[in-house]
């Protein structure tokens, strides 16, 4: 067999790979005979500048060895963040299909280790107060990661799909936005906790039977074909979402959860409704906003808990459709609220595909015209929207059209990370009809499909936030925090998430005990996958 052959034959193998063990496999004997597997160990290149990568490595390496701790942390200031010396290139993890640069893995991974290990270093060894300044700060300098859920009628049971292997890697954002089919998913990601995502299995949902809610389901699913209605989708709402408030739902999960509603009058701008900017608006009511197709779904009134604890209507006089017609990616708004600077884009949208960034390897010239083109039919849809307001009070459902259009068209559809699954609806009305149960299962195959060619990427981009995150939760609520009295709290903490219900009882029963130690006993899960890095730098330390 020749070598094109065997290539041929391992990328059928991860086309039909239904787990990423499987992926994996096949991807890794891929680059064995491309000879990507001595690419990634081979160390230079022209896609990022290995000398500075390889020299802070060494570096790193030297003050652990030498136990200078203090030489660690400056040298830890000089340079926590996702792009050092290109090294957060997306074109680095598209040459081969298994990994990136072996010197990036390994370079992350020291950063990583010197983090965990300076976190435990006792006090004496680094005071508590310099160790919470150097957190706090390298947390909000090196920012957080974001998944993004986008648009797209049926479409939007890929995310399931990707959210699911996500899960399962433990690589899923603490911040998540949704639009339209997409709020779906993020809304049910707001409402249950890790572990019931875990034993919930959202495919036996849909098709369970029974007098209950699920069984709402199978019957929407039994009509395959038949388009969606208000109804159908309320059910469906219903069905799969707690009826919680958004600030109800971050005190359960801690998940920042975000839903894009665009507004149905000209002259209003589309919100983004979250436990910051509408704590007490309805989940159920937000996502059926967002996913009310103009022209197919009448507009919805958001309602919202009062003080009292009763629904009342959130903005009368206002009516909101589909998230995705004005802000299908949020970037900016999320970034605002919640220090994101690293996105994860789960892409189901076929409109926006012709807006996706081509490979960096295609030919100059086809990336030029690309870019041309949609700069010059972006230049004439401003031009015509511009007249459009000019007559808009003769024209008005002509101007509020063209309005939509312009917002759809006008809006940036890519991330750091883009996860866009494959599909094969040949046929535009199949976007709102009604998927089969083997439509639905195929969907969400395909959605854990698109993921495995990202794990590697996800992991090893967001390993230092994620880090850092857990290192934080542990000061905070688990077995770092320090006594109290001993510490202030660093300026750069008021950008942190306030804590979540079970936090806060951890809190109280931390205060309400005897403090028979400086610090609380482990609570987390995180914790337990650091305690032998504690124990080795206590006894590094002495």
């Amino acid at each position: 067999m020749t070598a094109k052959s065997k290539l041929r034959q391992h990328e059928r193998d991860m086309d039909l790979a239904e787990s990423y063990e499987e992926w994996l496999s096949a991807a890794q004997a891929h680059d064995a005979v491309s000879d990507m597997a001595t690419w990634r160990k081979e160390e230079p290149s022209d896609l990022y500048d290995h000398a500075q990568i390889r020299y802070r490595l060494d570096r790193l390496r030297k003050y652990r060895k030498q136990k200078d701790w203090s030489g660690l942390l400056y040298a830890l200031n000089e340079g926590i963040h996702g792009n050092m010396g290109g090294m957060g290139k997306s074109v680095l993890y598209r040459q081969a299909k298994s990994g990136t640069k072996t010197l990036i893995e390994q370079y992350i991974q020291e950063i990583d280790d010197a983090l965990r290990l300076l976190a435990e270093l006792p006090d004496e060894v680094i005071p508590i107060q310099q160790k919470l300044d150097f957190f706090y700060r390298s947390n909000v300098c090196y920012g957080r990661s974001a998944l993004m859920l986008s648009g797209g009628g049926v479409l939007g049971f890929l995310h399931l799909g990707v959210v699911t292997e996500l899960l399962r890697h433990d690589l899923l954002p603490r911040v998540i936005s949704g639009s339209s089919a997409g709020s779906i998913v993020a809304a049910a990601l707001g409402c249950y906790n890790d572990e019931e995502l875990q034993r919930l299995d959202f495919i036996a949902l849909l098709e369970s039977a029974g007098n209950d809610t699920s069984g709402l389901i199978r019957g929407w699913l039994t009509g395959a074909g038949v388009r969606f209605t208000a109804e159908n989708t309320e059910q469906l709402i219903a069905a799969t979402i707690p009826d919680l408030t958004f600030a109800e739902a971050y005190a359960k999960t801690g998940r920042q959860v975000s839903i894009t509603v665009a507004p149905n009058e000209p002259h209003q701008r589309s919100r983004l409704l979250n436990a910051v900017s509408s704590p007490n608006v309805y989940l159920r009511s937000a996502v059926m906003a967002s996913c009310a197709i103009p022209g197919v779904f009448p507009p919805v009134m958001l309602k919202a808990k009062n003080e009292k604890g009763e629904p009342q209507p959130y903005l009368p006089a206002r009516r909101w459709v589909d998230g995705s017609v004005a802000d299908d990616l949020p970037a900016k708004r999320l970034s605002r609220l919640f220090s994101t600077n690293h996105y994860i884009v789960s892409m189901v949208n076929p409109i926006a595909r012709a807006f996706l960034p081509r490979d960096e390897r295609a030919r100059p010239v086809r990336r030029a015209a690309s870019s041309l083109g949609i700069g010059i039919g972006r230049e004439m849809l401003n031009f015509y929207r511009g007249i459009g307001k000019r007559y808009g009070d003769n024209w008005p459902k002509f101007n509020m059209m063209l309005h939509s259009v312009h917002a759809l068209l006008d809006q940036e559809y890519s991330g750091d990370i883009n996860i866009v699954p494959k599909f094969r609806f040949q046929n535009p009305f199949k976007l709102i009809s009604q998927p089969s149960s083997e439509e639905l299962r195929s969907l969400v195959l395909e959605g854990q499909r698109a993921v495995f060619s990202r794990v590697e990427s996800v992991r090893r981009c967001t390993q230092i936030s994620r880090t850092l995150e857990e290192i934080l939760h542990r000061f905070e609520y688990g077995d770092l925090r320090p006594a109290p009295g001993t510490y202030r709290r660093p300026k750069s903490s008021r950008r942190r998430p306030p804590p979540t219900s079970a936090q806060m009882k951890s809190l109280r029963a931390g205060s309400e005990r005897k403090p028979t130690s400086t610090r609380v006993k482990s609570v987390s899960k995180g914790q337990r996958k650091t305690s032998g890095v504690r124990a080795r730098a206590k006894s590094t330390a002495a």
